[in-house]
């Protein structure tokens, strides 16, 4: 016997059929029309539980999508925001770099003028004229050029010199 199937008892009051120890209750005999009924209450039951099923299924794929594009939207987040900073790295080391290279040009430009200083000191020094002479010079430095002013005293004469020197410009 099927333990699906339901037959009315013969013990007892009709309608329960004693099994073990608990009372089950059996399907009474139905008439033709509240079968029907009773069909298209369990499908319309059935009808609402799946309704109610994709709907919780929707709702949970919408929650999972939702933190998903979230967890997306910070990764491209993080993303960008390290490749800003390498890029302003790299834009900060070639300004850096740029700015070594103009202060070493100008240093030596510097440095070349005042060994041409030195160079005339000395010849000077060793020149025999009547009178001995020094010099007396000053420069002034600026960010596009290097002013230079020499002057050369020897007794009753005087030698002035006055040079600027252009830096190139930054391209």
């Amino acid at each position: 016997m099927d333990y699906r199937e339901k037959k009315p008892c013969k013990v007892g009051t009709p309608g329960y059929a004693k099994l073990g120890s608990g009372v089950v209750r059996a399907a009474l005999p139905k008439k033709e029309g509240e079968e029907q009924k009773t069909i298209k209450i369990q499908a319309w039951w059935r009808g609402t539980l799946v309704c109610r099923t994709l709907l919780h299924a929707a709702l949970r794929a919408c929650i999972i999508q939702y933190w998903w594009r979230q967890r997306l939207e910070g990764l491209l987040e993080k993303k960008r925001s390290s490749v800003l900073e390498n890029y302003t790295w790299e834009k900060w080391a070639v300004v850096k770099l740029q700015s070594w290279v103009r202060m070493w040009h100008t240093r030596l430009c510097y440095c070349r003028l005042l060994q041409a200083a030195r160079i005339i000191q000395v010849c000077w020094c060793w020149h025999n004229c009547q009178a001995h002479g020094f010099f007396q010079g000053r420069y002034d430095l600026k960010a596009s050029q290097l002013r230079l002013e020499l002057d050369i005293f020897l007794g009753s004469h005087i030698c002035r010199i006055t040079d600027c020197i252009p830096f190139p410009k930054k391209n």
